[in-house]
């Protein structure tokens, strides 16, 4: 028979309910399982979950317990602890308070990732000498991980902050789960096949150990380690890690990290252009600047006196050019006008006429030839004796030599 059949409870109620037997009937329960999620608080308290095969629960040791440990556990660590169970009401979920910490070994996941890490790093897959470099600028970027993960949002709003031009295509996946590392290789070999993206961005937020496992599965390492594609593995956090960050081409701590580096080159691109863009802005303000300075020089009354003063220069100038002219043209009349008088003298000094009124004359022939030589003409022959004044024909009588 049930007793509380018909009767209805408030949320507050049925948890404390619950709250009051868990605790009542679990005040002293030994618990052994591997660590993961291991974090220490800034108030001293550590939290951490623990694992086996088949199940998860998490667990506190507040810092009054945990001081007279030599040492805190890590994740991977096979722990029996020691302590009472507690339901924390606000999220209705329960867990393990330690009074104790005893390592027992270490844990089987790790032992496991261990092993497969061997394994093919034997094989070659993590050398560094086989790993592709990323593209600098890609257009378009794959991203391989869950749909409705805070992970996706995350690289989604870091390339739409830092490099908008990428274009982003999801292949959505699990990540968690009996089926997600097969999800996840077949997802990778899609991209491959289609070819539509530059590089790969394959990872999950943060989980436990055991949340992550998928990415360290063999399939998943060999379709990263097949990939034409440049991958970048982004899981989890800072702290964690997987067999994907060995064997990808390049690790990334977290999936905004992922998309950190590969937009990395787009940023600088975009922080050089601003700077370029702000360095041409200021050298063109201040031309302007100076332009307007300098033309504030030229008021009606600087230009009035500027003007005045060229004017006065040119005026100036052209006196001195008029003058120069004025000597010049005068000194070449000068030197024409002694020329020509020479040459009026020199002709007037050759003048025959001028000859002839010293008291000569010019003897011709009939045929109007001069006579140099009175031997020349014979007796009884015709000549014409020109004076400075008229002429004279007369004829030879006798010629005699000189």
């Amino acid at each position: 028979m049930n007793l509380f059949e018909n009767h209805i409870f408030s949320v507050s109620e049925l948890t404390f309910l619950i709250k009051e037997s868990l605790e009542e009937s679990f005040r002293a329960v030994s618990i052994e399982g591997e660590i993961s999620n291991f974090k220490i608080a800034s108030s001293g308290h550590w939290y951490f979950q623990l694992n086996d095969n088949e199940a998860t629960i998490s667990a506190i040791m507040f810092k009054n317990r945990s001081w007279n440990l030599s040492s805190a556990p890590k994740d991977g660590d096979k722990v029996v602890v020691k302590g009472s169970l507690s339901l924390y009401a606000k999220r209705g979920s329960y867990q393990v308070i330690c009074d104790s910490i005893t390592l027992s070994g270490t844990g089987d996941i790790l032992l496991l990732l261990e092993k497969r890490k061997q394994e093919f790093a034997s094989l070659g897959y993590f050398e560094q000498s086989r790993k592709k470099s990323l593209p600098k600028y890609p257009k378009r970027v794959g991203i391989v991980t869950s749909p409705t993960a805070a992970a996706l949002q995350d690289i989604i709003q870091t390339f739409g902050r830092r490099a908008k031009a990428i274009e982003l295509l999801v292949y959505p996946s699990l990540v968690q789960g009996a089926n997600a590392a097969d999800n996840i290789a077949k997802q990778i070999t899609r991209a491959n096949k289609e070819k539509l993206v530059d590089i790969l961005i394959v990872g999950r937020g943060g989980g436990s150990l055991e949340d992550l496992l998928p990415f360290s599965e063999k399939v998943v390492v060999e379709a990263i380690y097949q990939s034409v594609i440049p991958v970048v593995s982004g899981v989890g956090h800072e702290i964690d890690f997987a067999l994907s960050d060995f064997v990808a081409d390049v690790r990334a701590s977290t999936p905004t990290a992922a998309a950190e580096i590969i937009s990395e080159p787009f940023l600088n691109l975009s922080q050089l252009v601003k700077r370029y863009s702000e360095d041409l802005a200021s050298l063109v303000k201040n031309r302007i600047s100076l332009a307007k300075k300098e033309a504030m020089v030229f008021t009606f009354e600087r230009m009035r006196e500027y003007l005045g003063t060229r004017l006065s220069t040119i005026k100036i100038t052209l006196d001195d050019l008029k003058e120069e002219i004025f000597n010049t043209v005068s000194k070449r009349i000068e030197n024409l006008e002694y020329r020509y008088k020479l040459q009026k003298s020199n002709l007037e000094t050759l003048n025959p006429i001028k000859v002839l009124e010293r008291g000569y004359a010019i003897v011709t022939t009939e045929e109007n030839k001069v006579v140099f030589d009175a031997n020349t003409l014979k007796v009884e022959e015709q000549i014409e004796i020109t004076f400075s004044k008229g002429k004279v024909t007369a004829k030879t009588v006798s010629i005699k030599e000189k």
